[in-house]
């Protein structure tokens, strides 16, 4: 049987809270919160002023500050959220609240880096250009 954490509606916590376990809270958090193979929810009561990393995150209350989920972030109908997302998998009930920006890259797949010209990776995967692009009408491309 898995152990719940609960961080209740009259707990008040400022600063940075780190743990090892799955953790719901109810309460008010302001500062920074890393359970970094665990789960976070943020329950209906939580107001929650912090920077978040988690393996993922289910916000049913109020954040505001940035989160990042090295698996998947949820807001709820009930939950909202200021601040940008950071994660592979990103879930917007209809009815929640976000505002922010979202970045769904996966951080496993790493992409070589483009250029401007266009030459980054086109010739390292044998394919001697983009399909997006016609070849030039001298016939060099």
């Amino acid at each position: 049987m898995e152990k719940l954490v609960n961080i209740g509606k009259s707990i008040q916590i400022k600063g940075e809270l780190t743990g090892n376990e799955d953790l719901t809270i109810e309460g008010r958090v302001d500062g920074k919160i890393m359970l970094k193979d665990h789960h976070l929810t943020i329950g209906a009561n939580g107001h929650i002023t912090a920077e978040i990393h988690a393996k993922s995150v289910s916000i049913v209350g109020q954040v505001v500050g940035n989160v990042t989920a090295d698996d998947r972030i949820e807001i709820a109908a009930t939950g909202s959220m200021e601040g940008d997302i950071k994660a592979p998998r990103v879930v917007l009930a209809d009815g929640a609240r976000f505002k922010g920006a979202v970045d769904m890259d996966r951080s496993g797949a790493k992409k070589p880096a483009s250029t401007p010209s266009g030459t980054g990776s086109a010739a390292a995967s044998g394919g001697g250009g983009s399909a997006n692009m016609p070849r030039s009408a001298s016939g060099k491309g």
